[in-house]
């Protein structure tokens, strides 16, 4: 999956501050050895007039010369390094330094992302999505079936809460495996605690670490986020704004928690209906059920989240409370 535009920029605009910096770095090395060392600025200057004449020998396929000249520049090498040395400078005090010597801070090898742009596409995708120190905690290594119990069930459909982990499980990997060629939106809906916010998380580091940008928001923060937008015309609200409708992945958290009004509910039918229409998955964890999310928004509001989304239900008891014990 490829970055944005703007986050794409942002980690090549690093890549050139590294560079400039190495370069920085280098003529402060080469004015201070050429004041300690007055000779290997003589040697420096002889290397780079035998290698402009050993330029002109290869062209003019006279091999013979072309050989004593690449011989003279190796001993005056030679004698560089030794220089340094001796003066107890590192041999290699005047060659550029690296953050990276496999890409050499161009953040590219042979026309393939080196491992430190991965690396540096990772970072920036998690400061981005407002997740980065929990996601270490919670994802799919740390999802325990545990809490749910085989005895607690269901009087409608008769399936457990281990039941519908499972499943709710189920559908979080194929979410994640087939995210790329199959969008789905997801809402996970079930009592306080019972892992609803644990599934998106799981969901949402799989993402990040396959270079995905998902941006994570609590239902209250968002919509202050879009009223700072509308009414304060706030810069980072608007900019944040237009991410919520084309970033991969949105996940809004305990939605129906926030103060619900006309316009909490007119943004919520906005930001879905643009993400559908883009074609963007959303997911949503909500204590309402489906009836309740009707009665709390606007009926076309409803209506979107019922006909494209899958309604992922999750039962038990409070999980947060079972570990305390």
């Amino acid at each position: 999956m490829a970055l944005k535009n703007f986050q794409y920029d942002a980690i090549m605009r690093e890549y050139s501050r590294r560079q400039s910096e190495n370069q920085r770095l280098l003529n402060e090395h080469r004015e201070e050895i050429y004041h300690a060392i007055p000779r290997i600025a003589e040697i420096d200057s002889e290397v780079a007039s035998l290698c402009a004449r050993t330029a002109r020998m290869r062209l003019m396929q006279t091999a013979e010369a072309s050989a004593d000249l690449t011989s003279a520049v190796s001993a005056l090498s030679s004698e560089r390094r030794a220089l340094l040395l001796s003066n107890g400078y590192p041999a290699d005090y005047l060659e550029m330094s690296y953050e990276c010597p496999l890409c050499q801070d161009t953040g590219y090898i042979e026309g393939q992302k080196c491992t430190c742009f991965r690396k540096k596409e990772s970072h920036l995708l998690y400061a981005q999505s407002n997740l980065r120190e929990i996601l270490e905690k919670e994802n799919f290594s740390h999802f325990s079936f545990e809490y749910y119990s085989a005895k607690i069930t269901d009087e409608k459909t008769g399936l457990t809460a281990l039941d519908y982990a499972r499943r709710a499980y189920g559908i979080a990997a194929s979410f994640v495996q087939d995210f790329d060629t199959k969008p789905e939106n997801l809402c996970f809906y079930g009592n306080t605690g019972v892992g609803k916010t644990f599934l998106s998380h799981c969901i949402a580091k799989e993402l990040i670490d396959s270079s995905h940008y998902v941006l994570y928001f609590s239902a209250y923060d968002l919509f202050d986020l879009m009223a700072r937008a509308a009414f304060d015309h706030a810069r980072d609200a608007e900019e944040q704004e237009n991410h919520i409708f084309d970033c991969d992945l949105l996940i809004i958290d305990d939605l129906g928690t926030e103060l619900t009004n006309t316009f909490v509910s007119t943004q919520l039918f906005l930001i879905l209906n643009e993400r559908l229409m883009r074609k963007k998955s959303t997911i949503i964890s909500t204590n309402l059920n489906p009836e309740d999310l009707s009665d709390t928004y606007s009926q076309r509001t409803y209506s979107r989240i019922i006909s494209n989304f899958r309604m992922v239900k999750l039962l038990g008891n409070d999980i947060r409370i079972q570990k305390l014990f």
